[in-house]
């Protein structure tokens, strides 16, 4: 009899299947290994139970334990099912960006979840990189296992996914195509596939505000790179251990807004009811298809998790809309709007050690609302007349004091390519404006005002 026993054993041994719409006109053939089949609808659960075996081979990870992991969702399902089964208890941390169904999917295993800032530095004490550190520090007999960094990661792609890629093309792929997150996917299946044939490109699918792409191509980590956006599961402003740049060929950025899009595509043309980052992959596989794809080349591409994650999301067309991703019309982005000042948004910044009562002063002389805060070169907080009347109003005598003991957080950095629907769901309450850094590396402003001069031209 072929029965199981437990659904950890049905990991792995995906299906690989061949795309018939969305690339259409593309030589070669382009192919999807489909990992949503995986039992918990991706292909972390791959490196989830190879984590947690390993840990349990060398003693880190004993009966009875709590595993603690910072996580975009997959993961954390990985290894609440392996939890499940092997009587361990889980505490996730997960930004404020991932979907309400990845959170709502953790608890309903039995995971504790953690929902932590996006708009923070890694180091930041409330990053959900640090709150899980902690966490693990705090609660006795727990394990971290620390997905990023961890190499069981890549050697779980390394001994499975990779040979199974392999078998199932009889050994003729040519091409490997996936997003890059943790980096232990893509890594693993092509330090495998290289071992078999090192003529085998390996492509990385990055996002715009992520640091792989420009690292791989300068050796170079530009802060300046690192900005919000919307993808879920790939790009990084960090540089996880498990991403060798040496097994990965090339990199291709994807917008959030090309990879949604995509993704809608895969449901409804190949019928591949597939997550957003899947899109991201299958849109960079046909931009470097189109281009490079040969007759008898057969690209394989990695689809890593399943729709249901994102049916609030981009399954939802009332989102779609107000992120502009199914408009036809045109929207000004960044870049339109900062060229329409016509040199008129230069930075006025103010230093973190300037007194509340000079700072009024500036606000004034200049006839601005909001400011930025800087200590040396960084951005480090902001101040709006707002905030300053409110405290002053409480407390008058904060005039004397510093700026950096009552500032704001810093405004968020966007990329030049978004657009003024984006921008406008970006300022809010907590977020008064915008900076965006050009090509020459100068730093400019955008606020309400100028967003709504752009929508009224």
């Amino acid at each position: 009899m072929k029965i199981h026993d437990s659904i950890i054993d049905a990991i792995g041994n995906t299906p690989i299947v061949r795309f018939n719409k969305v690339n259409k006109g593309i030589k070669g053939t382009i192919a999807a290994k489909v990992e949503y089949l995986n039992p918990g609808n991706s292909v972390k659960d791959r490196m989830a139970i190879r984590m947690i075996e390993d840990a349990e081979k060398d003693g880190r990870l004993k009966p009875g334990g709590t595993i603690i992991e910072g996580t975009s969702g997959n993961t954390g399902m990985g290894l609440a099912i392996a939890s499940v089964i092997k009587g361990y208890k889980c505490i996730f941390t997960v930004s404020d960006k991932q979907s309400k169904e990845k959170i709502d999917i953790l608890r309903a295993m039995g995971a504790e979840v953690v929902v932590c800032p996006t708009n923070v530095e890694p180091s930041d004490p409330r990053s959900y990189y640090s709150v899980s550190r902690r966490l693990t520090s705090e609660t006795p007999n727990s394990f971290y296992p620390n997905q990023y960094d961890n190499l069981s990661n890549t050697a779980a792609h390394f001994d499975t996914t990779g040979p199974e890629i392999w078998e199932q093309t009889d050994g003729k792929v040519t091409h490997i195509v996936a997003g890059v997150g943790t980096g232990g996917t893509i890594c693993g299946v092509s330090k495998f596939l290289k071992g078999k044939n090192p003529n085998i490109k390996v492509i990385g699918v990055d996002t715009y505000g992520s640091v792989f792409k420009k690292y791989k191509e300068t050796g170079i980590f530009d802060e300046n790179e690192i900005f919000p956006y919307l993808t879920e599961g790939i790009g990084e402003d960090i540089l996880p251990k498990n991403v060798d740049f040496d097994f990965i060929d090339e990199f291709i950025k994807v917008t959030d807004k090309d990879a949604a899009i995509m993704t809608r595509r895969l449901a409804k043309e190949e019928g591949l009811f597939v997550g957003w980052s899947c899109g991201s992959a299958a849109f960079g596989a046909m931009e470097y298809a189109e281009k490079n794809l040969k007759e008898g080349d057969l690209m394989v591409v990695i689809l890593p998790d399943h729709g249901t994650r994102y049916l609030n999301k981009i399954y939802n067309d009332n989102w779609m809309k107000d992120h502009g991703f199914l408009e036809k019309r045109k929207f000004s982005t960044a870049k339109d709007i900062i060229s329409g000042k016509n040199g008129k948004s230069k930075l006025v910044t103010i230093d973190a050690r300037t007194s509340i009562g000079e700072a009024i002063k500036i606000l004034n002389q200049i006839g601005i609302s909001q400011i930025p805060v800087k200590d040396g070169e960084q951005f480090v907080g902001s101040l709006s007349d707002n905030a300053i009347l409110g405290k002053l109003i409480e407390e008058p005598s904060i005039k004397d004091k510093e700026v950096r003991e009552v500032m704001e957080p810093a405004f968020k950095f966007v990329g030049m390519d978004n657009t003024i629907d984006v921008l406008s769901s970006l300022i809010n309450r907590e977020n008064k404006a915008l900076l965006v850094r050009d090509q020459l590396n100068q730093v400019h402003i955008i606020t309400q005002s100028d967003l709504l001069m752009a929508v009224t031209k």
